[in-house]
């Protein structure tokens, strides 16, 4: 039932795809914006992703509809917050970001210490994991220097996100007009 909603509605993951990939584009194309531009773009990011999970959300089955709602609802909250304080919007992002590359980089250097019998180059992982923690400290420590960074690895997944759902959606429209249950154009077929 959820499968044939996506199907018949797979346009909706295109349009956040997009939305994904504007906001990646623009991340990258100007790394030297300041924070506060960089919290704005979020915040309409975050808002217009907000307002389209809650948009899939009507006529969604029981089970997924919640779900929709939930990640709808924390998208605009956090897309209004951005846009109305942006700056403290903008310093939490680079810090979350250098948190993030920290304890994601230690995670690699323990994982390929652990692992370091089991599986060859490991040496990679933890100079991965090295970097991830020198990124991150950077970061921390001066966050207006390491706003380039942030920016690109922004930009970047968002695009990454962006290019993937809208691969998604392009497969869910294709599998409208093939599987069973799901008729071409959408039409769910009568049930006896």
């Amino acid at each position: 039932m959820w499968l044939e909603y996506m199907a018949r509605h797979w346009w909706l993951l295109t349009v956040r795809g997009v939305l994904a990939v504007i906001f990646g584009v623009l991340a990258i194309l100007w790394p030297g914006i300041t924070l506060l531009v960089l919290a704005i773009m979020f915040g309409v990011f975050a808002l217009a992703d907000g307002i389209s999970a809650i948009v899939a959300a009507f006529g969604a089955p029981a089970g997924g509809r919640s779900l929709l709602i939930f990640e709808g609802a924390v998208g605009i909250i956090v897309g209004l917050i951005a846009l109305f304080w942006p700056r403290a919007t903008a310093l939490a992002i680079v810090l979350l970001v250098a948190i993030w590359a920290i304890v994601t980089g230690i995670s690699e250097i323990v994982t390929a210490l652990q692992m370091r019998k089991e599986i060859h180059g490991e040496w990679m992982y933890v100079l991965f994991g090295v970097l991830s923690v020198v990124f991150g400290l950077i970061v921390l420590l001066s966050p207006v220097s390491g706003i380039f960074a942030v920016a690109w690895l922004i930009g970047f997944s968002a695009i990454g996100f962006g290019l993937a759902t809208i691969a998604a959606s392009f497969r869910l429209r294709k599998l409208r007009g093939g599987r069973p249950g799901i008729a071409p154009g959408g039409a769910m077929p009568a049930h006896p």
